[in-house]
């Protein structure tokens, strides 16, 4: 089994999502022990924002491309055949301005490839990416999952819980750290909710999603 461990905080050793990935890594690995990790850490390793030159994925084939079209089809084509090697990726996804980090979303547009990740039929998009698990440490500064107001806000597990079920991925399980910055307890608080939902999360099988119901 291969496991994709994604980091994206740009906050290093202060950042509470990546000590959330690296639990979960943990205890995957201690819960299946055919595991084997490989880590992209996007805060360092994050490819540039899609231009006219890192498009070259989207060519025809056969297409002439510049040197500089061509490193970046190479580095689009490493960073896709990563993600649909892995059996299960694990991504840092704190909120940044009601959305993700921009890193992340940067690797995003790399791997969304049409006839890789998903495809167009006569009845609309396809995923090609299903049979993944994919477990998301979210972590909030504030409370989003418990008014109507506070969902609307977020577009950060939303958006991937949407772009991984558009690659084809169903199990995406959501674990939550919220309110951090709304003092001690509330920290406490978060990271002890987190914790149990690593618990569950490492140890359901594939296909069995962590549901995450707002308070």
């Amino acid at each position: 089994m291969k496991l994709l461990h994604i980091d994206s905080s740009v906050l290093a050793d202060n950042s509470v999502s990546r000590k959330l990935t690296a639990q979960i890594v943990a205890e995957w690995s201690a819960n299946h022990a055919d595991t084997t990790v490989d880590y992209l850490d996007l805060a360092t390793q994050a490819p540039s924002h899609l231009s006219a030159d890192s498009l070259g994925f989207r060519l025809p084939a056969g297409s002439d491309m510049t040197d500089v079209q061509k490193t970046e089809n190479a580095i689009s084509e490493a960073l896709v055949q990563q993600f649909l090697a892995a059996d299960v990726i694990v991504v840092g996804a704190p909120l940044y301005n009601f959305s993700i980090p921009s890193q992340l979303k940067a690797w995003i547009d790399r791997v969304a490839q049409v006839g890789r990740t998903f495809k167009y039929t006569d009845k609309g998009p396809q995923g090609l990416a299903g049979g993944k698990v994919v477990i998301v440490a979210s972590t909030r500064g504030g409370m989003y999952s418990t008014s109507v107001g506070g969902r609307a806000m977020e577009h950060q597990e939303s958006y991937l819980q949407t772009v991984f079920g558009f690659f084809g991925v169903t199990d995406v399980r959501i674990v939550r750290a919220e309110g951090l910055a709304m003092g001690d307890v509330g920290k406490a608080q978060a990271l002890a909710s987190a914790d149990t939902d690593i618990k569950s999360a490492t140890r359901q099988a594939a296909n069995a999603p962590i549901v995450q119901q707002a308070a």
